[in-house]
C-alpha cells in the first residue's frame, strides 16, 4: 500500500512539475498587447463612451493643463523675473463679461453689509442710553464692560452687519479717561465715517470701467454728479451748469491725487485725501449766512466754481475758449510776472499738434490747474507746479542767478507801483535765510518743502502782491489781531 501510494504522488509531483513548467514556458502577455484591451482604451479615450459632461471635463483638463505647462515653459524662459504686466481682457469677451459679473456681485454683498441711515440712528440711540455720564466733564462715556453690552444690543436691533465696529482693537483706538472709559461721540463718528467712505469706494468702483483701481476724468465727473442731489449746498444748481461744475470739481482731485499726471487717480489716494472731505461739507445746510468770501474757500462750493467759471471768461478776450499769454497777465489785476507767465506755459502748457493760433494756448484744464496751484502755494502738490516754473534752466534746484532774474520782475513792478526802493541782492539773501538750503550754493525743492515757507517765497518771486504781502507781514498781523479782538 505504502508502494502504491508512493508512486502515485511521484506521480502527482511529476505532473505538478510538467504543468508548472509548461506555464513557465507559456508567459501571460501584458495587457497593452491584447487586442480587447487596446480597443476598450482606444474606445475610452475617444470619449465616445462618455456623457457630455465627462467630455467636458476631460477638455477642460486638458485645456488647463495646457495653460499650466506654458505657464512653467515662460517661468523657466523669464528666470526669476515676475510677471508686471497682465492683458486687460477684450472688451465684450468672455473674460471682460465674467470679470464685470463678478465685480458687481462682489459689490453688491459689500453694499448689503453696509449700515443705512435707519441702522446709524438706531445705534446711536444704543449708545446714548447705556452709556454713563462723566461727573467732572458731562461726556457721555462707555468702559469696556458697557462696549460689549452696547455690541450685543445693537446686534440684537441691527443685525451682525453692525458687529464688526465692536471689535477690542477698535475700542482700543479711542482715547481713554482714568477709569478706562472712551466717550461715545468720537466711537460715532468712526463708524459714520467708516460707513462713508466705504460707500464712497463702492460707488467709485462701480464707476471704474477697467477695474484697475483708478478713475479716470469723465468717472470722477460721472462719481460727483451722482452726489450732487445728496449735498444740500449743490441742489438749487442750474442744470445747465452742472458739466462744467463736475469738471471744475474732478480737476481738484486730479491736481492732488495725480502728480504725475497720467491722467487717472487711485481711489484708495481720493478716498484719503482732503479733497473728498471738502466736498462732502456741502452735505451740511446752511444755518448761518455766509459771506460770498467764505464760500469761495471751499473750492467745490457753488459760488468757488462760479468764480472760477466767470474768472476764465473775463480773460478770454477773443472768446475762442483758450487763453493765449497775453491774456493770462491780466490774472489778478496783472500782479504776476510776465516771466512767470512764460514759464507757465514752457512747463504746464501742452502743444497742440495742429498747427495755428491756438497752439501756444491754456485750454480750461490747464487754468485749472493754474489757479489750484496759485490758491494752494504751501501744498507740495502746488509747490511742485510752482517750483518747474522757478527752474528756469531745468536743473532741479535754484541758483542765486535765478533769484536775482526771477525776483527782477517783480522788483520792476515793484518801483511802477511807487514804492520805496530795494535792493534785490538784499532780498536774493532774505530768501536764503528763510530756507537755509542743504548745499549754501542751490535751493531745490526738498529745501522749500522742508523750510515750511515754500509759498512765500513762491509768491515773492512770481507775484508783486505776494512781495507786498512779506514786506508788510507785521502790519498785517497786527490788523488780523484787531479785528479778532473786535469780533
Amino acid at each position: 500500500m505504502s508502494t502504491a501510494s508512493g508512486d502515485g504522488a511521484d506521480a502527482g509531483g511529476d505532473g505538478a512539475s510538467s504543468a508548472a513548467a509548461a506555464s513557465a514556458g507559456r508567459r501571460i502577455p501584458p495587457a497593452s498587447s491584447m487586442p480587447w484591451v487596446r480597443n476598450l482604451r482606444r474606445f475610452v479615450g475617444s470619449g465616445a463612451a462618455l456623457g457630455s459632461e465627462a467630455l467636458m471635463e476631460l477638455e477642460t483638463k486638458r485645456i488647463l493643463l495646457e495653460i499650466f505647462k506654458e505657464r512653467q515653459r515662460k517661468s523657466a524662459e523669464a528666470g526669476s523675473i515676475p510677471s508686471f504686466y497682465k492683458k486687460k481682457p477684450e472688451e465684450g469677451s468672455i473674460s471682460s463679461r465674467v470679470q464685470r459679473l463678478a465685480k458687481y456681485r462682489f459689490l453688491k454683498k459689500q453694499a448689503e453689509l453696509l449700515l443705512n441711515a435707519d441702522d446709524l440712528d438706531a445705534m446711536w440711540v444704543c449708545l446714548r442710553e447705556n452709556c454713563v455720564i462723566d461727573d467732572a466733564t458731562g461726556a457721555e462715556k462707555m468702559n469696556y464692560e458697557d462696549f460689549c453690552h452696547i455690541a450685543t444690543v445693537c446686534t440684537e436691533q441691527i443685525g451682525q452687519k453692525c458687529k464688526r465696529f465692536f471689535s477690542p482693537s477698535n475700542f482700543m483706538k479711542f482715547e481713554k479717561d482714568d477709569s478706562g472709559r472712551i466717550a461715545i461721540l468720537p466711537f460715532y463718528l468712526y463708524v459714520m465715517r467708516t460707513v462713508s467712505l466705504t460707500q464712497a469706494r463702492i460707488d467709485m468702483s462701480e464707476l471704474d470701467e477697467d477695474s484697475d483701481g483708478f478713475l479716470q476724468p469723465h468717472e470722477m465727473e460721472a462719481y460727483i454728479r451722482g452726489l450732487i442731489p445728496n449735498l444740500a449746498q449743490l441742489r438749487d444748481m442750474p442744470t445747465q451748469f452742472v458739466q462744467m461744475y463736475c469738471r471744475i470739481a474732478a480737476r481738484k482731485f486730479f491736481f492732488f491725487c495725480d502728480p504725475h499726471r497720467r491722467g487717472k487717480a487711485c481711489i484708495k489716494k481720493v478716498l484719503l485725501s482732503n479733497c473728498l472731505q471738502e466736498l462732502m461739507e456741502l452735505h451740511q445746510e446752511s444755518e448761518e449766512e455766509v459771506t460770498d468770501t467764505e464760500q469761495a474757500e471751499n473750492w467745490f462750493s457753488l459760488t468757488s466754481a462760479q468764480r472760477i467759471c466767470d474768472m476764465f471768461l473775463a480773460l478770454d478776450k477773443d472768446t475762442n475758449g483758450t487763453l493765449s499769454k497775453q491774456e493770462l497777465k491780466e490774472y489778478a489785476d496783472g500782479t504776476l510776472t510776465e516771466i512767470f507767465i512764460e514759464r507757465v506755459f514752457d512747463e504746464h502748457v501742452r502743444r497742440s499738434k495742429v498747427g495755428g493760433g491756438n497752439s501756444r494756448e491754456m485750454d480750461f484744464e490747464s487754468f485749472l490747474d493754474f489757479v489750484l496751484a496759485l490758491e494752494n502755494k504751501d501744498t507740495p502738490e502746488g509747490l511742485t507746479y510752482l517750483f518747474r516754473c522757478l527752474d528756469l534752466n531745468g536743473r532741479g534746484f535754484l541758483t542765486t542767478a535765478d533769484i536775482h532774474t526771477l525776483f527782477r520782475d517783480v522788483h520792476q513792478k515793484w518801483i511802477e507801483g511807487g514804492n520805496y526802493e530795494l535792493c534785490i541782492e538784499d532780498v536774493r539773501d532774505e530768501i536764503w535765510d528763510m530756507v537755509k538750503p542743504a548745499d549754501p550754493l542751490r535751493i531745490s525743492l526738498s529745501d522749500l518743502l522742508s523750510c515750511k515757507q515754500g509759498g512765500t517765497i513762491a509768491s515773492m518771486l512770481i507775484d508783486v502782491r505776494g512781495f507786498w504781502a512779506h514786506d508788510n507781514r507785521e502790519n498785517l498781523l497786527q490788523e488780523e489781531e484787531e479785528q479778532v479782538e473786535e469780533a
